[in-house]
């Protein structure tokens, strides 16, 4: 057992001797299938903080040879598979952390040169009598470990993508990393498997790939991967009942990612840590300054502004994701830019509508806090309002509702003025701290029609009244209570038992003055929750 060839256990069961372990061992069900297959070359990115390393610790432990892991295993999902017992511990693995090398090199040549000396001193020792043809070579060494002992080896490369992300304008150097992985790992005879997990997904120079034998799972399609990208919600759930917290309020603060084969995955740092300390905050956001959300909002690129501004009134905004480099300052388009706070974790994606979002309160609020230190002044000022407009809502202070909303439309309007869609995104703006309160819906099917926007409290602010919000302009106030009880939008919260305000807000479009208009709803007529 060395230090990078066949490295123990160790890091794995400290995991599992956690307060809290979820067990996401199921995925090894899915690396046993690729071993020794032309799917053989994994590459699987992640947020930071959502549990890449210790996916990496747990499949060193499943395959190295020289230590006994059933003993770890057994009580898990993965011994249950028929798989289990024929690949563990079976395998020769060489386990490198990239951002341990680069922290002790100056350059990417010192580093790739302490890669291979490391790796060859373990190698040399575990097999000092065999016959190699040349023992400052890398991987012919492997080829005559491989020859002799026919035992092939499964490689685990973790921040795989740190030089990309620390040096970010050395393309040189980033090129020589690059060709060193693709000479140690392409059509090797001695490989089974190749796992590399990092941020970043693989980098693209031109149209191709210096790795283009891997196939990638990131946060824009995960794939057969999704389900162990972060928590499910089951796991949420159980872990919710375990701690005895409210659901609801995790939900609230760290659902949000989706994909195809898992709807509801959350940030594991923040849940674990919630978990423990009782109590929800921003612990995922707390690993890493707004700074780095920052630089990326104050690049001007044409919409980038509009589109962040849209995101953060709650709308999701369609991008394109091709033409994205896989780095951190190759940059064409707006969408680009998105692209990244997608792979960084600051936005989720949905791979059949092309659309990304931002994910929960806890993100929204590294969003606002970027946003306010970027110098978006108008946009940061009506955030910082938005606590005092909705206490005019709950209020039914008219008047202020009305001149709040007239001075957050003339500020933010992103769209034609006249529009009712730049009203729906400048309200969801000037109402930005509802989301602590409000799970909110845009265009909730309601009765005959469409309500534009729909608050309903959450579990733990049922004290707050439901609001119902129509949007008109060129009409009269009260024209859009009329429409709100004509469409029968309150039918849509029938399940809610408390007081609704129904908000008709319109705004004339030659003198551009705002009006309000709020009536409470007869709550007789909504029934109680089951």
């Amino acid at each position: 057992m060395g230090v990078y060839l066949n490295p123990g256990n160790e890091g794995f069961k400290k995991a599992v001797s956690s307060k809290i372990y979820v067990d996401k061992t199921l995925l090894i069900q899915y690396t046993n299938e690729c071993l020794n297959t032309e799917q053989a070359y994994l590459c699987v990115s992640r947020p930071r903080r959502f549990g890449k390393s210790v996916t990496a610790n747990m499949l060193a432990a499943y395959y190295a040879k020289g230590t006994e892991s059933d003993a770890l295993f057994k009580r898990l999902g993965i011994a249950a598979c028929s798989t289990y017992r024929t690949h563990l511990n079976q395998y020769h693995v060489i386990f490198l952390n990239m951002q341990e090398f680069m922290s002790n090199s100056e350059n990417t040549v010192q580093m790739l040169q302490l890669v291979k000396k490391s790796v060859l001193w373990d190698l040399l020792e575990e097999y000092p009598n065999l016959r190699y043809f040349d023992t400052n070579n890398l991987v012919r060494t492997l080829h005559d470990v491989y020859r002799f002992t026919k035992i092939p080896f499964v490689f685990i490369i973790d921040e795989w993508d740190c030089i990309f992300r620390e040096k970010k304008e050395c393309q040189k150097e980033q090129r020589q990393y690059l060709d060193f992985l693709r000479l140690l790992l392409k059509d090797q005879a001695y490989v089974a498997l190749a796992y590399m997990t990092g941020i970043l997904p693989i980098k693209k120079y031109g149209t191709h790939s210096a790795l283009n034998m891997f196939d990638e799972y990131s946060m824009t399609n995960p794939e057969n991967f999704a389900e162990f990208a972060g928590f499910t919600e089951d796991e949420v759930k159980a872990l919710c009942r375990q701690y005895q917290m409210d659901f609801e309020v995790a939900r609230q603060w760290y659902d949000g990612y989706s994909f195809e084969k898992c709807r509801h995955i959350y940030s594991p740092r923040s849940v674990v840590r919630a978990m423990l300390s009782g109590r929800f905050d921003s612990y995922w956001s707390q690993t890493e300054t707004f700074d780095a959300l920052k630089t990326y909002l104050l690049m001007n690129f044409h919409g980038l502004r509009d589109d962040v501004t849209r995101l953060l009134a709650g709308e999701q905004v369609k991008i394109d994701i091709s033409s994205f480099s896989n780095d951190m300052t190759t940059f064409h388009t707006a969408d680009d830019v998105l692209t990244l706070l997608v792979h960084l974790g600051y936005l989720a994606y949905d791979f059949d509508t092309k659309k990304v979002w931002i994910p929960n309160s806890e993100v929204a609020g590294v969003f606002a806090t970027a946003v306010r230190t970027a110098g978006w002044d108008v946009v940061a000022k009506a955030i910082e309002r938005s606590e005092y407009l909705l206490q005019a809502i709950w209020n039914q202070d008219m008047e202020k509702v009305a001149k709040g909303m007239e001075q957050a439309h003339l500020e933010t309007s992103i769209l034609a003025y006249n529009d009712e869609n730049s009203l729906s995104c400048t309200i969801a703006l000037a109402l930005f701290s509802a989301r602590e309160y409000y799970f909110t819906v845009r265009e909730l099917p309601a009765g005959k029609g469409f309500s534009d926007i729909v608050y309903i409290p959450r579990k733990n602010h049922l004290d707050k009244p439901a609001l119902v919000v129509e949007l008109k302009w060129n009409q009269d106030a009260k024209g859009a209570i009329a429409q709100i009880k004509e469409k029968r939008y309150p039918d849509s919260i029938a399940s809610y038992n408390g007081k609704v305000l129904l908000t008709g807000i319109s705004y004339d479009k030659k003198t551009k003055k705002h009006y309000c208009e709020i009536e409470v709803f007869d709550t007789k007529r909504i029934s109680r929750c089951n």
